[in-house]
C-alpha cells in the first residue's frame, strides 16, 4: 500500500464516522512529514455550522496544533473532492499538496465543476492529484445515499399508510 493510499483510507474511517452520525460521509486528514497535524469528518449538521466540512475541521485543528494558521509543507488527504470553500481556506492555510478519492460532480473546486486550483492569479499554488481509492471513495458516498433514499421513502410510505383519505371520515 503506497503512502497516499494509507491516508486516504485513514480518511475513509473518518468518513465512517460521519455517516455514522448522519452526516454526509467525508473525511479528511492533514499530514506533514508523515504526522498527523489535523484529521476531520463532516460535521454540519449535528455542529449547526454550514462550515463544518471535514476539510475546514482538519484544518482548524492543524492550526491550532502548529500554532500558526499557514500549515506549510503539508498534504490534505480527503474522501471527497473540495467545494470552492474549502480550497479557499486551503489557499490561504498555504497547504502544499491535494489528495482527494472520488470526484465531485456537483461542486467540485479542483477541476470538475469549478477549477480554482490552477488558477494563476492566487498567491499559492496547490499540487492536485484526484481519484486515489477513487471507486473505495465513492461507494462510500453512494451507500449512504442508497440508505438515506431508503429511509426517507420508507418514512413518507409509513406516512401515507395512517393518512385517511379526504374523502373518508374515522370511525370513532
Amino acid at each position: 500500500m503506497s503512502s497516499r493510499e494509507y491516508w486516504m483510507s485513514y480518511a475513509l474511517n473518518l468518513a465512517a464516522k460521519a455517516s455514522d452520525q448522519g452526516e454526509v460521509p467525508v473525511g479528511a486528514v492533514l499530514v506533514r512529514d508523515n504526522t498527523v497535524l489535523g484529521e476531520g469528518f463532516n460535521q454540519p449538521l449535528s455542529q449547526n455550522d454550514p462550515t463544518a466540512h471535514a476539510e475546514i475541521m482538519a484544518i482548524r485543528q492543524a492550526g491550532q496544533q502548529v500554532g500558526n494558521y499557514r500549515l506549510l509543507g503539508s498534504t490534505l488527504y480527503v474522501t471527497l473532492e473540495p467545494c470552492p470553500m474549502c480550497v479557499g481556506a486551503m489557499i490561504h492555510a498555504r497547504i502544499e499538496r491535494l489528495v482527494f478519492g472520488a470526484y465531485d460532480c456537483k461542486t467540485g473546486a479542483a477541476g470538475s465543476v469549478f477549477e480554482l486550483l490552477n488558477d494563476t492569479r492566487h498567491n499559492h499554488q496547490i499540487i492536485v492529484e484526484g481519484g486515489v481509492l477513487q471507486q473505495t471513495c465513492a461507494e462510500q458516498l453512494q451507500a449512504f445515499f442508497r440508505t438515506r433514499r431508503a429511509s426517507q421513502k420508507a418514512a413518507k410510505q409509513a406516512q401515507a399508510s395512517t393518512q385517511v383519505p379526504q374523502n373518508f371520515t374515522k370511525a370513532s
